[in-house]
């Protein structure tokens, strides 16, 4: 029996395609629903073009109202019996009554190398601070922003003539290795973090 997968993502979904085209043959895991806080999202149709449902739940209407948000939420993608929650590129904060409930069982992926910077602007950061390496981290969501156990990472070297942008661009090349492997070793049961580099 296959898990079933549900997606969060904001934007155009680039690491939400690259999980739903990895859920194939011997794949643990199946998509059910795509899911986006805007009707704009241009990842929707690439989910609609691969077969995969879709549904939106704007948070605007909701004025800051972040309880009413994530109930609407749970009661639209509770249908799809969801048995774990992937989040690419959503980029609203969930509480902890939100992710309480999936506990074990969501995923987000963040443009660092977890614990270094958490939050925004993650690619400057590192560039301010002098490293040597950024990268990108596959964790388990707890209540924590950009928290809870790592399941894997990729180092990717920060070379002398990168600019923030060029940074993020070798990085999201990696990130879309590391989101399908690591969501097919937890699917499988697997919470052993994996580690690449460059």
């Amino acid at each position: 029996m296959h898990k079933k997968v549900a997606i969060f993502i904001s934007g155009g979904g680039s690491n939400m395609v690259k999980l739903v085209d990895s859920m194939t043959g011997d794949h643990p895991a199946r998509p059910v629903v795509v899911l986006a806080n805007s009707a704009d999202a241009g990842g929707l149709k690439h989910a609609a073009d691969r077969g995969v449902a879709t549904e939106v739940v704007d948070h605007r209407p909701f004025n800051g109202d972040r309880a009413a948000f994530e109930a609407a939420l749970q009661a639209t993608i509770a249908p799809y019996e969801a048995d774990i929650l992937c989040l690419a590129g959503f980029m609203r904060v969930l509480t902890a009554d939100f992710v309480t409930p999936w506990a074990g069982r969501m995923l987000n992926i963040h443009p660092s190398l977890l614990p270094k910077y958490k939050g925004l602007h993650t690619h400057q950061r590192a560039l301010d601070a002098g490293d040597t390496h950024a990268g990108c981290t596959v964790h388990e969501v707890t209540a924590a922003l950009d928290d809870g156990p790592i399941l894997g990472q990729v180092r990717v070297p920060i070379l002398p003539s990168d600019t923030a942008d060029d940074l993020a661009a070798r990085v999201l090349v990696q990130e879309h290795i590391l989101y399908p492997a690591v969501l097919r070793h937890f699917a499988a049961g697997q919470r052993t973090p994996l580690e690449f580099s460059e």
